[in-house]
């Protein structure tokens, strides 16, 4: 990672509970992540319109392996 990449998101969950799942797949192979959402999960238990979706998002560098740990881990 250098000290200008930029994060990109590689998923966009549902919630708040699917974005952890997401997010501990990664972390459990190494991928840092962070969650990104216009909303906080107690005010959208919900999705409309996309308010209650949370984007999961990792460095450039790594996207790509993160793509295809999520592509594996939904084929399951």
């Amino acid at each position: 990672m250098s000290s200008n990449e930029k994060m990109v998101e590689v998923y966009r969950a549902v919630g708040e509970a699917e974005a952890q799942i997401i997010k501990s797949l990664l972390d459990s192979y190494g991928i840092p992540s962070l969650l990104k959402s216009t909303a906080a999960p107690s005010v959208h238990a919900f999705v409309a319109d996309g308010m209650g979706e949370v984007r999961v998002m990792v460095w450039q560098s790594t996207a790509e392996e993160a793509r295809e740990l999520i592509r594996g881990s939904s084929d399951a």
